[in-house]
């Protein structure tokens, strides 16, 4: 081996100022090195050798700052990242941590390839300052690691909160054109990190412009893209996201149509949801679970509940498990349309999957029979569920089985239900009480309905409209005249109320009040509606006969 010369070097290096590009960044160094050669000898295999190990440089940067400062096609975007004292490099010791200081070796290995796998495996393994040093040095030996080993230690820095270095290996690459879509990720990460989302975004549009985006734009970057939108709720910025990628000729990933559906539902754009499936389904791309789950809640709203149902079967081939969420949607959205056979279908299956129901799956059921006109199986099955006490009964139960309680006629059920519910201590809304007043109503019993009435008045319940329209016509069906033109007389003047007063008088022959009410209400300004005006003067016509 031949002799190795060492000699006292020094080397300082000021004003450092990169530029590249769409990206600047600005910091000034005092870097002063100074090897001071320490002599080892290592004997191996009966030859002796000396080897000289570098003293440890001083780094000091004076001023760091980091700044995207750039005109996009004359549109100016200023990021300026103030960082944190916790992400500068100082002089000082923080946490306990021993100052950060980088130290250039000497390299015997001068193969950049095989540099490169030794600084990828130091920053998978949060090997920090190893990972610098070794990155320092190959710099300071005109050495370049490649594309994969920059990116890792890009990511093991910004993992480590350690930006102004992340943004000094980021120019690094763009200095040697070896950035990657994986390489603006990271950084689109990072900037949604110090300045958030929107600023993050605008980076990102300000890519597009450059005329070399589509040698690195990948799907990864522009899975990034879609899932900042995601953290904001950014649909529109989202959907033109994968217009773009679309255009560019990306293929998105599960991933990516995960992101996407995860974001339309989320922000009710289910139509765009349903495009997104349908596309990943085209480019014979499996769904996710969660993509599934969401979808399935997309359908519904969009009324597709075929499309849902084929949708929950395929998870079930698949060997997934759907959701009790999903389940109760599939079951809700099949029994609004009646179709009551796949509703307790689904049922069974949701029961199989070990899903305990919750009120959501019995008012979803109790909701299907309903739309089926199946009153007497709703009032059975409530009572199934309120005996074996099979969830917490709630408002939305109560009141399903009061509306099949109106609609038999069952007034005695519907007022034992309404005090049952008063009892459990849940509060009754307006529209509870008027379905048991129009219970009574159909029952032809007003007496009853004029009790509920007041027993509401009295827990300060306020009646609306459809309260008093409902009590008007049981007064009119039990022949109680005063009660009417009490009713009306407490009101403000309601054209819908005496609309409906008449009509009832003329169709109960009472000509005498309908004309007395139809006097009065032209004189307070009332429009009565054409039915009305038809039924006066076709009654009073026969009257005068």
């Amino acid at each position: 081996m031949g002799d190795v010369l060492w000699s006292h070097v020094s080397i300082t290096y000021t004003s450092n100022q990169l530029v590249c590009g769409y990206w600047s960044l600005s910091h000034s160094l005092d870097f002063a090195l100074t090897m001071k050669p320490k002599r080892r000898r290592l004997v191996s295999g009966g030859v002796k050798m000396e080897s000289f190990t570098l003293a440890t440089p001083r780094l000091c940067f004076k001023k760091v700052s980091s700044e995207l400062d750039t005109s996009f096609n004359g549109e100016n975007m200023v990021f300026g990242l103030e960082l944190e004292a916790e992400h500068r490099l100082t002089e000082t010791v923080e946490n306990g941590v021993e100052e950060y200081r980088n130290r250039i070796h000497f390299l015997e290995e001068r193969n950049e390839e095989m540099l490169s796998k030794r600084l990828l495996k130091l920053s998978r393994l949060d090997k920090l300052r190893s990972a610098l040093e070794l990155f320092d040095s190959m710099r300071f030996l005109s050495l370049q690691p490649n594309a994969h080993a920059c990116n890792a230690l890009l990511s093991c820095l910004l993992r480590n909160g350690y930006l102004q270095n992340a943004f000094i290996v980021f120019e690094f690459m763009r200095i040697k054109e070896i950035v990657t879509g994986h390489t603006y990720s990271l950084m689109l990460k990072a900037v949604a990190e110090v300045k958030g989302c929107d600023s993050a975004l605008r980076m990102f549009r300000g890519l597009e412009r450059d005329p070399k985006h589509k040698s690195f734009s990948d799907v990864v970057l522009y899975n990034t893209a879609i899932s900042l939108c995601g953290r904001i709720n950014n649909v529109y910025e989202a959907e033109r996201i994968w217009r773009v990628m679309k255009g560019d000729g990306q293929i998105g990933t599960e991933i990516t149509y995960s992101l996407l559906i995860s974001i339309f539902v989320r922000c009710g754009r289910s139509e765009l949801a349903l495009d997104a499936y349908e596309e990943m389904i085209n480019n014979d791309i499996s769904p996710r679970e969660d993509a599934m789950h969401a979808m399935i809640s997309a359908c519904t709203k969009e009324e597709r509940w075929d499309f849902a149902l084929k949708i929950f079967q395929s998870m079930l081939k698949k060997g997934m498990k759907p959701n009790l969420v999903a389940c109760n949607t599939l079951i809700n959205s099949l029994g609004k349309t009646g179709q009551v056979g796949l509703v307790f279908k689904v049922y069974r299956v949701t029961k199989s999957l070990g899903h305990k129901p919750d009120e959501y799956t019995w008012n979803a059921l109790l909701t299907a029979l309903y739309k089926a006109n199946r009153y007497s199986d709703v009032l059975q099955l409530f009572d199934m569920i309120r005996s074996e006490k099979l969830c917490c009964l709630n408002e939305y139960l109560y009141n399903t089985a009061m509306v099949s309680c109106q609609k038999l006629g069952s007034w005695e059920k519907a007022v034992r239900l309404l005090y049952e519910m008063e009892c459990s201590g849940l509060t009754v809304s307006t529209s509870s009480y008027n379905l048991v007043i129009s219970a009574c109503e159909k029952s032809r019993k007003p007496r009853v309905a004029l009790q509920v009435y007041e027993h509401m008045a009295h827990r300060d319940c306020k009646p609306d409209t459809f309260t008093y329209l409902s009590l008007v016509r049981s007064c009119i069906w039990g022949s109680l005249w005063d009660e009417v033109k009490d009713i009306l007389k407490k009101l403000e003047p309601d054209v819908s109320l005496y609309n409906a007063a008449i009509h009832g008088m003329c169709l109960r022959r009472e000509y005498k009040f309908a004309k007395e009410l139809y006097v009065k209400m032209r004189e307070m300004g009332l429009e009565p509606d054409g039915k009305t005006r038809a039924m006066m003067l076709q009654n009073l016509k026969k009257h005068q006969k």
